[in-house]
């Protein structure tokens, strides 16, 4: 068996932090709210997470895979004793979301 490494994916740059914010921080809270279950936490979970995410495309972070780790890194000072997801939860649901807008099949990696 012959495995091939999975290539970076780079995101395009950055255009609108502000509106690139709002859409990650819906898109987020939505899928928490439908994961499991709506409940208060979500709300927070999906402002910290995209808060993080855009600083992070603000300094110059643009490999997904580098925004994945920062999130689950700077969420693990988030308490999520009031929710059922934790940060690779939260890391995760953002990296399926991004792939998503930009046309990658989540499951296979190939737009």
């Amino acid at each position: 068996m012959n495995a091939e490494p999975i290539p970076p994916i780079t995101l395009p740059p950055l255009r609108d932090c502000h509106q690139e914010q709002i859409w990650l921080r819906a898109a987020l809270e939505t899928w928490l709210n439908e994961e499991y279950l709506p409940e208060p936490a979500n709300s927070l979970i999906a402002e910290r997470a995209a808060q993080i995410f855009i600083r992070q495309r603000l300094e110059g972070e643009n490999d997904l895979g580098g925004l994945v780790l920062a999130i689950v890194t700077e969420m693990q000072a988030f308490d999520f004793r009031n929710s059922f997801y934790s940060e690779f939860a939260v890391a995760n649901a953002v990296g399926d979301l991004i792939l998503k807008s930009l046309g990658y099949d989540r499951c296979c990696g190939q737009s």
